[in-house]
């Protein structure tokens, strides 16, 4: 038997159905450990001229705490399906702070991209939590639980960049992330007293539990696809937001970190519609979902390069790259989730640490295009990634997956 179905296997449906009261409480601290990575984004400039460093060196910085994530997918994630879950989502969340607050007080370069790698490792406690929410869940209503709960993900990834950016006008890039570890500690209270406890039922070594994703990985077509087209969204996503503080810095804008921080605000709009994406995904499937939500992304990046110098058609476009790349995101995890329930940390960990590679390669991407090329370089790189999505997507669907098993996947 593969070790990706190692018995005894946990029930599909939990005998007590999650309340709406903790899908709330583990909406708002996904947003809030997540804000984490994206505090960054809009202090890019100032922290540039704050270590004197170039443009290609600070969007290291911004790469490495995705990478960081990306590594503490592999580390800390697939631990849900083993450990009891409740303990390690507080304890990555005090390790959390403490990165947090070695960034507040970096002193050296290589400080600061110490800090920043650890702070993405630790913040990967939000992929615990979200399989956490759909093992919590219903089959029925899995969807529209992993799209609210991705939704308070979501808004602390936009909001982050407006609580940051105005924050830093006001006070300085280091007060948010001094700000940001005292927070941390406090919800780490907070779920410690009102999270139910999840014991495991699983009883296998780390090494086993990486073994066993290789096997899921080899077993499971819908999870290699959907983790190639996941880090598409995110690579062309970060892409765009790392750059955005530095192209509302030219003409016609002429705009500093507060500016490109309340850009957070129109893409929370976006957000709104999360829950609705899931359940879109749990009556029409997911396959659908993905392909239309790249298309917005293509859509969303010609927008920028058309009309971008207006700020109409920059709201427009940001709007629909976030519409898009959320739609992308809950419907590719609500198809993982409904692979193999005993094994749905494992199923996060490997897509979530392709998306966070990607957004780690688009981070620094973005940052060498516009340096070379401009706004150009980096519409292109958006343009050109959906489009390879779509292609994939549609020429390499699988026969076996047919009528309605291809509708659902």
């Amino acid at each position: 038997m593969p070790l990706s179905q190692v018995p005894p296997p946990e029930q599909d449906a939990p005998p007590a159905e999650i309340s709406p009261a903790h899908v709330r409480l583990m909406a708002f601290s996904t947003g809030a450990i997540v804000a984490n990575v994206y505090y960054i984004q809009p202090l890019l400039s100032a922290i540039a001229r704050d270590f004197q460093i170039s443009v290609p060196s600070v969007g290291t910085v911004a790469m490495l705490t995705q990478l960081g994530a990306a590594v503490g997918m592999l580390c800390f994630v697939p631990l849900g399906d083993t450990r009891e879950r409740r303990g390690l989502i507080v304890s990555l969340l005090i390790a959390v702070a403490v990165c947090l607050a070695l960034m507040a007080t970096a002193r050296t370069y290589a400080w600061l991209a110490l800090a920043s790698f650890g702070i993405g490792m630790a913040a990967s406690t939000v992929h615990v939590i979200v399989p956490f929410a759909a093992h919590l869940s219903s089959p029925a209503k899995r969807g529209a639980t992993v799209g609210t709960v991705l939704s308070g993900l979501l808004f602390g990834v936009l909001l982050a960049r407006t609580f940051s950016g105005m924050l830093a006008v006001w006070m300085g890039w280091r007060a948010i992330y001094a700000i940001a570890s005292v927070m941390m500690l406090a919800l780490a209270g907070l779920l410690r007293r009102d999270l139910p406890r999840s014991q495991p039922v699983l009883k296998l070594t780390w090494l086993e539990l990486i073994h066993s994703t290789f096997a899921l990985v080899r077993e499971q077509p819908v999870l290699r696809e959907a983790s190639l087209l996941g880090g598409i969204f995110f690579c062309a996503f970060s892409a765009f937001w790392t750059t955005l503080v530095f192209y509302l810095q030219t003409p016609p804008y002429h705009y500093g970190s507060g500016v490109a921080g309340l850009f957070g605000l129109v893409g929370a709009a976006g957000a709104i519609c999360a829950p609705y994406v899931g359940r879109f995904a749990d009556r029409h499937g997911g396959r659908q979902t993905v392909l239309l939500a790249l298309m917005l992304v293509v859509l969303s990046f010609v927008v920028f390069y058309t009309v971008g110098a207006h700020l109409a058609g920059l709201i427009a476009g940001v709007l629909l790259l976030d519409v898009g790349v959320q739609a992308g995101h809950i419907s590719n995890q609500t198809r993982i989730y409904g692979l193999i329930p005993e094994a749905r940390s494992r199923l996060n960990m490997f897509y979530m640490i392709c998306y966070f590679t990607a957004g780690a390669i688009g981070s620094y991407s973005g940052a060498v295009l516009w340096h070379q090329f401009g706004w150009l370089g980096v519409c292109g790189l958006g343009v050109l990634l959906p489009l390879a999505g779509i292609g994939f997507a549609m020429a390499f669907a699988r026969p076996a997956y047919s009528g309605r098993e291809a509708h659902r996947l």
